[in-house]
């Protein structure tokens, strides 16, 4: 099975180039989405195209990198090596609950997502499992990567500073991310309710999208925990997908709700700066 990826000087080149030509789009995604908003959510619109229910639509955008990252593990002939296995599960650990229980929570049955938008998800995620997943279970393990004097296969690193500092980063961004999920989906009565409210309590008593806080932060500590040019990629990309959209979400809050917003002084996703 491990023979799929084949092993190469110009495998390891490929994979580099690939890492910054990510680089790239993903400065151009943070531009575009100051000018454009994405379909979903909030901004669903018809000009987006054909939609299909929102529940359907996170569940098959989420699902695939949660697949894709064991089948890169399974692929891998370091699958049983500790250190990659506990990086897999504090991976998996987000997107099992993104794809499996987050998309089937949420409320509004009319709520739908462009379809556009959803394969465009579909896309990046099976690129980041390729992009996270052969760093952790091939590339680190060819090009002997150590930071502190370990490596992936040293099972010191579980203790190591970078691996404890960025895991209760993740951990702290992923509750952040659950309770602010929780808020926005108890903010409707009942499922026929499509009306928009300004979320309070918790993160947001300081940012209109404590949501994506949580789930910066999360990604900031796996790059971390990781310490790898793949993990950093994955985390500035979050920051160009989703900072832009919080300020997005904060001009349409303030118009809707003006004087609250501005009497709460809130800001848009990192409290206090922005």
């Amino acid at each position: 099975m491990s023979q799929l990826f084949v092993r190469s000087d110009l495998l390891s080149s490929a994979f580099y180039i690939y890492l910054y030509v990510m680089l790239g789009i993903a400065a151009i995604v943070f531009i575009s989405l100051y000018f454009v908003n994405a379909g979903y959510g909030q901004f669903t619109s018809s000009k987006w195209g054909k939609t299909i229910n929102n529940k359907l639509a996170w569940f098959l955008m989420e699902f695939p990198i949660f697949l894709a990252m064991i089948v890169i593990w399974l692929c891998s002939p370091h699958r049983f090596e500790i250190v990659p296995l506990v990086f897999l599960i504090i991976f998996e650990i987000h997107y099992f609950q993104r794809s499996i229980i987050f998309p089937w929570l949420l409320k509004g049955k009319k709520s739908q997502m462009s379809l556009a938008v959803m394969f465009m998800g579909i896309s990046f995620n099976i690129l980041n499992a390729m992009m996270q997943g052969y760093w952790i279970f091939f590339e680190s393990f060819k090009c002997n990567y150590h930071v502190l004097g370990l490596s992936y296969s040293d099972i010191e690193w579980l203790w190591s500073p970078q691996f404890i500092i960025g895991t209760c980063i993740f951990f702290i961004g992923f509750y952040i991310n659950l309770r602010s999920d929780y808020i926005i989906r108890h903010l409707r009565k009942s499922d026929d309710d499509n009306k928009h409210y300004l979320p309070n309590g918790f993160m947001f008593n300081y940012v209109t999208s404590a949501n994506y806080f949580g789930e910066l932060t999360e990604w900031l500590g796996f790059a971390i925990l990781t310490w790898s040019l793949s993990g950093w990629v994955f985390f500035i990309w979050t920051f160009a997908n989703l900072v832009p959209r919080a300020n997005a979400i904060y001009k349409r809050y303030k118009a809707e709700f003006g004087p609250e917003v501005e009497a709460r002084k809130l800001k848009r996703v990192f409290p206090f700066i922005y």
